[in-house]
């Protein structure tokens, strides 16, 4: 190659190199550009859709306020009941979005399809003929109470000591009706904001009604429906009117139908008198400390799958006199351990005394006295 054609080559090497500098350095710009852009432009809002006039929309904003705007010709079709993006100047419809989530109540609650079984609540017989009664009988044989002429009762409110399988019955008998079982916590219904308690109260049972059949658990009850006061804090105003949306929706237009109401607290004594009349959650199943037969179940039931040596279980039943099924669930975990911190994998009876040492010095700790709240 001559010297002429090297330079010649070596220049359109270079040519070559900053053209394709320079494209690079373009389509940063343009992307810097269109960055810059995003900067600028206003955020879109979402709203709801309300109804359809001709070619406009009546939508609803967060806030509550209510307008009648145009429809991008880009959008695709709506209807009312759907959730589109606006845009915020002059609210104008830009694009229909999947409604992520339909309800506010999804987040306060649980939905769940129980397995728990009868086999696995212990010491609790007569309890479980009742709500099998109330609960189980009229979502599984609808058509009985219909031939005699009565309406079953819409739901139970379980009240005793924490720990004694409250839970478990309504997880039981959602297992055994198929039910879905929706379980809320009271004190998760009051909020910060005037009305959203209710509102949240009026999502759930529609999600009840929607999820049919189903159970409505809800845990703590009192933190909700305790004696109303005349003169209160706007907190407890609050707190009155989920309530009263409470007592509304059992009472209400809309038939319960397929879904039931099972109520759980541990202080009976302060509950609205309300909340508790015939009609409501009129029947009240008192769930007790287990006596000792159902100590002796719920011991089988824990132990079941345990390794277990010669022990005397009418030592260990008179030992826990006054524990919960839950506490007694706790000693056969415990005792468990105290044979795993020796490599030992029998358990034997000093492991489950130790445990009733440990579990019984945990309540006394934490300064729970059943007999004298619930005798």
């Amino acid at each position: 190659m001559s010297e002429k054609d090297s330079i010649s080559f070596g220049y359109q090497t270079n040519v070559s190199g900053l053209e394709e500098e320079n494209r690079f350095l373009r389509e940063s710009i343009a992307n810097l550009e269109r960055e810059l852009e995003k900067f600028k432009r206003s955020p879109l809002i979402l709203c709801e859709v309300r109804d359809m006039l001709d070619d406009k929309a009546l939508i609803r904003l967060p806030n509550g306020n209510e307008f009648l705007v145009d429809v991008s010709t880009e959008s695709k079709k709506i209807m009312p009941g759907d959730m589109v993006l606006a845009e915020q100047k002059n609210l104008t419809i830009v694009r229909k979005i999947n409604q992520l989530r339909k309800f506010d109540a999804d987040k306060f609650v649980i939905i769940e399809k129980p397995t728990i079984s009868w086999q696995q609540v212990g010491g609790l017989r007569e309890q479980e003929r009742e709500i099998k009664e109330v609960i189980e009988l009229p979502l599984l044989k609808p058509e009985l109470f219909k031939k005699i002429g009565i309406d079953p009762p819409k739901g139970i409110l379980l009240y005793g000591p924490p720990g004694t399988g409250k839970t478990l019955l309504a997880k039981a008998v959602a297992a055994g009706t198929k039910s879905t079982f929706i379980e809320v916590v009271g004190s998760e219904l009051v909020q910060k904001f005037i009305g959203e308690g209710a509102k949240l109260v009026k999502e759930i049972f529609q999600i009840a009604r929607e999820k049919a059949p189903s159970i409505i658990f809800i845990d703590e009850l009192d933190a909700i429906a305790s004696v109303r006061v005349d003169i209160g804090t706007s907190g407890e105003r609050e707190v009155q009117r989920t309530f009263m949306q409470l007592l509304a929706e059992i009472d209400g237009f809309n038939p319960l139908d397929n879904v039931k109401i099972i109520g759980c607290t541990n202080r009976k004594d302060i509950l609205d008198p309300a909340i508790i009349r015939p009609g409501r959650l009129d029947r009240l199943i008192h769930v007790p400390l287990p006596s000792e037969d159902g100590r002796r179940e719920i011991f089988k039931i824990h132990t079941r799958n345990m390794t277990v040596g010669k022990i005397d279980m009418n030592l260990l039943l008179k030992e826990t006199e006054n524990f919960s099924g839950a506490e007694i669930k706790a000693v056969a975990t415990e005792a468990g351990y105290f044979a795993i911190r020796e490599n030992r994998t029998k358990i034997v009876e000093d492991d489950f005394l130790c445990a009733i040492d440990k579990v019984a010095t945990e309540v006394v700790a934490e300064g729970r006295d059943y007999l004298n709240m619930f005798g």
